[in-house]
């Protein structure tokens, strides 16, 4: 439609030229001419031309502002040069792009009415197609741009639909994953580590009452619970492994780690190493990688951000890592509240090891947050 328009309007320019030269209004059609094709331009620059559902706000008033400066020169221009009124056609779809949809089908209806006058000042006798053809098209664009705007619609609320549907998905396969594992843990816990317990303090218990009576065999029922107790280390060891991040295993650190995180599609993700990187104990890794992970999530579900960036920080006597967004941020009540269960886990996790969470945000103006973690001095 954009092409159509000045190749209609170049046609106007080259018609009016060509059966009127030298006439005292040339400059002025000229001049129109140019400046509409320069209010046309501007219309992306004001978002003169985005779709508008129905539901829709009500038009800015620059939009309003741009559409009817395009509509008050082009009347101009087609009064001084009927050929121009042509160019309502692209106009109709520029009106219906516009303007909310009652809105726009007057405003169409006005600029055919105008097309018709100006065509009929044109011809020296009456023709009926002329009463005719412009209604027609003015009609024709309407009804292919309001079936083109519901077809739109219905895609959008389909997309909407499928993308509510594979969270809820996605949300259930979480569920169903934690009970699975903590019913795994459960089973491992009872047949591991809850019987060894159990065989000790029963091992104990005979010890104490065979101490002064048989010390010898209350001395190799002590030795049998040691044993016990090796083992269940052992296992419990086991456990946390397991347990651990996968991304630390095979002996990859956190900083590769988290150079190697995503907050999914549209947002780009940054790692900045600083400082002189220095062993750090397993469950602060674990807990620095899991905070950095839960806080790109809130980035990707909650923050609109585009970019995001993780600041890892050795200096000296604590680590320190900072996730910063561009995001849509949130007032410092609603981070005091504590924003679902995510912000509290994260509090607890840096809490256990000492250590501190501050969170800084404003809305309008993205979010950082903020773990500190002390180390123990290195001897």
């Amino acid at each position: 439609m954009h092409a159509a328009f000045f190749l209609l309007l170049g046609a106007s320019v080259a018609r009016f030229l060509l059966r009127h030269p030298g006439e005292p209004r040339t400059p002025w059609v000229i001049a129109l001419s140019i400046a509409l094709a320069l209010l046309y331009v501007l219309g992306p620059a004001v978002g003169a031309t985005r779709t508008l559902p129905a539901t829709a706000p009500p038009t800015p008033l620059r939009r309003r502002l741009w559409l009817g400066l395009v509509v008050a020169t082009w009347v101009v221009l087609v009064v001084l040069a009927p050929s121009f009124a042509w160019c309502a056609v692209p106009l109709f779809f520029t009106a219906l792009r516009t303007l909310p949809p009652r809105a726009a089908v007057v405003l169409v209806a006005l600029l055919t009415v105008f097309v018709v006058a100006a065509q009929l000042r044109l011809s020296t006798t009456f023709d009926p197609n002329l009463l005719v053809a412009p209604p027609a098209v003015a009609a024709l664009a309407t009804a292919v741009f309001v079936h083109m705007e519901r077809q739109a619609q219905e895609q959008r609320a389909l997309i909407d639909d499928l993308i509510r549907t594979r969270r809820e998905l996605a949300a259930t396969e979480r569920r169903e994953g934690t009970l699975a594992e903590r019913q795994r843990l459960s089973m491992e816990i009872h047949d591991t580590l809850a019987q060894h317990l159990s065989s000790q303090q029963m091992l104990l218990q005979a010890a104490d009452r065979t101490w002064e009576s048989d010390p010898g065999t209350a001395r190799a029922h002590v030795r049998t619970a040691t044993d016990i107790t090796a083992r269940g280390l052992a296992e419990a060891r086991r456990l946390v492994h397991d347990l651990a991040p996968p991304e630390l295993e095979n002996g990859a650190g956190l900083a590769e780690a988290l150079r190697a995180l995503d907050a999914g599609p549209g947002i780009e993700v940054r790692f900045h190493l600083e400082g002189a990187p220095v062993p750090l104990p397993d469950r602060a890794e674990s807990a620095l990688l899991r905070i950095a992970q839960g806080a790109l999530a809130n980035v990707r579900e909650h923050a609109g951000a585009r970019t995001a960036a993780l600041t890892l920080s050795f200096l000296g006597d604590q680590v320190v890592l900072d996730i910063a967004d561009d995001g849509a941020g949130f007032a410092e009540t609603r981070s005091a509240s504590g924003r679902g269960h995510g912000l509290p886990a994260m509090r607890a996790r840096v809490r256990q090891l000492g250590g501190t969470l501050t969170i800084e945000s404003t809305p309008g103006e993205g979010t950082v947050l903020s773990a500190v973690i002390p180390l123990e001095p290195t001897r």
